[in-house]
Parts: C-alpha cells; sequence; structure tokens
C-alpha cells in the first residue's frame, strides 16, 4: 500500500528521521512505538506533506506523494488525528466530522453514508454531535479526532498517539473503536504510534520501532 523508501526529514536543520525504509500493508493494524523525540510524529507529518521530507519517497499504491501538496493527500484516501485532536470550538462535533469530506467536495449522499459507518465504529460519538467542539473533554476529543479521520481515511488511518491520557475506561472503547474498524474494514490500513507499547495491549498485527529517527525493528506482533 505505502511504501516508504529510504526517507529522511529535518526540523530547524536538525535531522530527525534517518533513512526509514519499510511498507504499510493493507487490512494491517500497525504500531509504531518509541520514546518521546524518536520520530514518531514526524513521521506522520511527514507522510501528510506537513513537513518535507529531504531524501527519499513514499508512494501510495502508486501515487507519489512527495510531490503532492499536503492538502490534497487526504483526497488519496488519508486520515489523520494529530495528538493535539485540533478541533474547530466554533462547529459542532458533526460539522467537524463533515468538514473534510466537504473540503474535497464529496456529495452530501457519500458524507451521510460516511458518517453512519463511523458511528458504528465509534458509537460513542452519537451523543457528541450537536455539542460544540470545545465542550469536549480530552478523552472525547480524541473519540472525535478519530471520527473524523475515518470520514476520509478510506486506504489509511494515521493515529498520532491516541491513548496518551485516556482514562481507562475511554482507552478501552477506544481500543474496541480501532477493533470493529479492523473487522469491518479489512482493506483498511490502520497506524498507530504510542510510546508507551502497554497502552496498545494486543492490538496491533505488526510494531515498528524507532530510536532516534533510525527504524530498528519491523516485526509481526502476533
Amino acid at each position: 500500500m505505502l511504501k516508504i523508501d529510504k526517507v529522511s526529514a529535518s526540523i530547524a536543520g536538525i535531522t530527525v528521521l534517518r533513512g526509514i525504509t519499510t511498507e504499510f500493508r493493507a487490512g494491517q493494524l500497525l504500531a509504531v512505538v518509541g520514546r518521546n523525540g524518536a520520530g514518531k510524529t514526524t513521521l506522520l507529518r511527514a507522510i501528510m506533506g506537513l513537513l518535507p521530507v529531504s531524501t527519499g519517497s513514499m508512494v501510495l499504491e502508486g501515487a507519489d506523494l512527495t510531490s503532492l501538496p499536503g492538502y490534497r493527500r487526504s483526497g488519496l484516501g488519508i486520515g489523520y488525528a494529530p495528538e493535539d485532536r485540533v478541533m474547530f470550538p466554533t462547529l459542532t462535533v458533526e460539522e467537524n466530522l463533515r468538514l473534510p469530506c466537504e473540503v474535497l467536495g464529496l456529495r452530501s449522499e457519500e458524507i451521510d453514508r460516511r458518517l453512519a459507518r463511523v458511528l458504528e465504529v465509534v458509537p460513542q460519538l452519537k451523543e457528541m454531535l450537536p455539542r460544540s467542539g470545545a465542550a469536549l473533554s480530552g478523552g472525547q476529543g480524541k473519540m472525535a479526532a478519530l471520527g473524523r479521520a475515518l470520514m476520509v481515511g478510506t486506504r489509511l488511518v494515521l493515529l498520532d498517539e491516541p491513548f496518551q491520557g485516556l482514562a481507562p475506561v475511554l482507552a478501552g472503547q477506544y481500543a474496541e473503536s480501532l477493533r470493529k474498524l479492523h473487522k469491518a474494514a479489512p482493506e483498511l490500513c490502520i497506524v498507530v504510534t504510542e510510546s508507551n507499547r502497554s497502552l496498545l495491549r494486543d492490538l496491533p498485527d505488526a510494531t515498528l520501532t524507532l530510536e532516534r529517527g533510525e527504524l530498528l525493528v519491523d516485526q509481526p506482533t502476533h
């Protein structure tokens, strides 16, 4: 699905990613783990086009991402939930969920269909739909960010540190949503980053380990 070949990236002149080569496969639930500062968030931001790569290539099913501006990458079926969630506070949760699809110019019928699918996977969002984006707790915001990523992520969904700071009940609900998604959309690749691998429990099919911007481990989890 997504082939990453010798990708390096820098922030403020400091190299953060160092020659990353790997592949994200269709149907895979993949964990990217490593300490804070290892390069996990930078890798996701590079895939989304929020940070330029200095060397290497990223090809999604024949489409060269490095030649595309960031705003066009979601149109290829990539959904992204950043660690800080970033909900628009003046919009309702439902409007936040619909917005990326509206920007892509999808028909209202298709947006309705996608929203219904998201609510099946993340049923906790149903009661949040009329709320303001500013009225959510941190954990609720992470659930909403997951839903928003799923609205456009038909091929690849990138989730940055989703379990950090979640109360145990919400963490369990989030994990259950990922299991439902993995079962309901077997062609979808789901990538989850975490600093604390124990928070992932038995979710991942495979795990990549980053340390100081280098890929150390690429192995099946179970």
